[in-house]
């Protein structure tokens, strides 16, 4: 886990510029610039506010019916992507694609580091 860095917490001032994230998500990039956990499971990875504006700009926002956006943020080490929506809700790819369909993994993205704290801690 990389603490945010003044220049983290300018790429998430321009992240927010760019797209409106939720709260917690720009809440969470105040705290963590960005985590690398490739032992948790097959691996997870919260990224960086510079690379998730940098994805949404490459690949445009996760095509995830009834939000309005969704800013990919996170993967798996399986390749499958996690995008937060405006709702709130954390969705996950059912492939290792930009392109196919999306379901819900959490109701919010503290639920999302809750379960993701529990794998940790089940690992220890």
């Amino acid at each position: 886990m990389t603490l945010a860095t003044h220049d983290s917490r300018r790429a998430t001032d321009a992240l927010v510029d760019l797209t409106p994230i939720p709260s917690d998500l720009a809440t969470l990039y105040w705290v963590i610039s960005e985590a690398a956990l490739p032992d948790v499971d097959s691996g997870y990875f919260i990224h960086s506010p510079a690379t998730a504006a940098e994805h949404l700009r490459e690949y445009g926002p996760a095509a995830i019916g009834g939000e309005s956006i969704a800013l990919v943020f996170a993967s798996d080490g399986g390749g499958h992507l996690f995008a937060i929506g405006d709702s709130g809700q954390v969705w996950k790819s059912t492939t290792a694609s930009w392109l196919d369909d999306f379901e819900v993994a959490t109701a919010s993205l503290q639920e999302f580091l809750e379960q993701l704290g529990q794998r940790i801690a089940k690992q220890l």
